[in-house]
């Protein structure tokens, strides 16, 4: 009986030990703000390379165009001045993007379609 006294007590030491691992672990502990999300979409666009050979990320200016309980819009525009050239009286838009919050998944507006799908960059090159 003793044993058993002493298992059930180093259980419930062990699973105190661990609670706060796990629930660090959770979904809300990499919940996305809209820094994160923006910068998130960067590093995903200049790693893929997806602009390379239409027009250079240091022409581009990014905005935030919605924000909702589960994803961050932005939108990429490219910026017209003396370095990148162009009019300055416009920014076309290039694309948009939604980075959802609690997944970091990425999906792209698919213009012709008028719908979101997921962000494949071979689909972009």
């Amino acid at each position: 009986m003793n044993h058993i006294a002493q298992f059930v007590a180093e259980t419930v030491v062990a699973v105190f030990m661990v609670l706060p691992v796990v629930a660090e672990a959770g979904p809300r502990s990499h919940v996305l703000v809209e820094d994160g999300a923006l910068a998130l979409l960067e590093r995903t666009l200049k790693h893929d390379g997806v602009y390379t050979h239409r027009i250079s990320l240091d022409c581009v200016t990014y905005g935030t165009e919605e924000t909702t309980q589960a994803y961050f819009q932005f939108v990429l525009r490219e910026n017209h001045n003396a370095k990148c050239g162009g009019d300055p009286e416009t920014n076309p838009v290039v694309d948009r993007y939604r980075v959802y919050r609690r997944s970091g998944k990425i999906e792209r507006l698919e213009r012709i379609k008028d719908s979101w799908g997921p962000y494949n960059p071979a689909e972009i090159k």
